[in-house]
């Protein structure tokens, strides 16, 4: 039986503003009317003006499991992002078990933090530092002897086909797609056992893009790490994933191998094998929004 990496169990997380939980304590609140002795205007609490809640995560449980490259697709605002921080323990869950490998993220955060690396599409580093300083920095926030991993951090620079003269060049002169993958590398030295990449080939060019797909994958076959992924390229998620779920509205809306998400669509649409849909067209009609792109996002 394979190891369960990520167990969800019933997650949900909503974002909302209540006008009464967001003042100061200093500020009262008797003299406005919608919101005396602290209820709304008919004394029952607050009124669908003064709370407004929005679910990013609905109830999802899944399980993955270990060495999988499982992927997120959906639409912008579906809840990928917030899924990937609520498991990473940057978020608390509401409702619902979140576990990393046997530790929950709630009760026990810092268990879960050790066996996890996250790689977001905006990464953020000290832009006066060359890649080499930041990861060294980065080693030494996970214990690991910089002096002993210098070697290691020119090797997976070099395998990501950062050049050797960037090495030492201050990060706020080098491209995002060079960037990202300095982030990247900077996730792989913690040796991880689970890999959060939040779309993390965004801004990079194709063939920057293919390297760093290779890479993960051979991060996947050789030292069997678990990887979640979210991405809007859907030729990316169909080479790298094993299984995807596709959500919408903050739910999973279908959840298996690329090629069975495919069939399920050309089955429900009568489509014959030679006019199988691709997997735009299966998130197109489990979600029935139009796909958004790289280059269709703002700059």
């Amino acid at each position: 039986m394979n190891e369960i990496a990520v167990q969800v169990q019933n997650a949900y997380k909503s974002f909302g503003h209540n006008r009464l939980e967001w003042r100061w304590p200093w500020q009262k609140q008797v003299n406005d009317p919608a919101s005396a002795n602290g209820h709304g205007r008919n004394g029952s609490g607050p009124t669908p003006e003064e709370s407004k809640v929005t679910v990013a995560v609905d109830h999802l449980t899944f399980d993955i499991y270990r060495g999988e490259i499982f992927g997120v697709l959906g639409p912008n605002g579906s809840g990928k992002s917030t899924l990937i921080r609520l498991i990473a323990t940057l978020l608390i869950p509401d409702q619902g078990e979140i576990t990393v490998f046997g530790h929950d993220v709630v009760a026990d955060p810092m268990a879960a933090q050790r066996l996890i690396n996250r790689v977001s599409v905006e990464a953020a580093f000290f832009k006066k530092l060359s890649p080499m300083e930041n990861l060294l920095y980065g080693a030494r926030l996970y214990g690991v002897n910089a002096a002993q991993i210098r070697s290691q951090v020119t090797a997976i620079l070099h395998r990501l086909d950062i050049p050797k003269k960037n090495i030492n060049r201050p990060m706020d002169e080098m491209s995002r797609g060079m960037q990202q993958k300095v982030a990247i590398a900077r996730a792989l030295l913690s040796s991880p056992k689970l890999l959060l990449l939040d779309e993390p080939t965004t801004g990079l060019d194709p063939r920057s893009k293919r390297e760093v797909q290779t890479f993960v994958r051979e991060q996947r076959d050789q030292n069997q790490t678990t990887i979640l992924l979210t991405t809007h390229d859907m030729v990316e998620a169909e080479n790298l994933c094993d299984r995807i779920a596709i959500m919408e509205g903050g739910r999973i809306v279908a959840l298996d191998t690329p090629a069975n998400l495919k069939t399920m669509v050309a089955k429900r649409n009568g489509r014959t094998t030679a006019a199988a849909p691709t997997l735009e067209d299966v998130f197109l009609e489990l979600t029935g929004k139009q796909l958004i792109t790289e280059e269709d996002m703002p700059v």
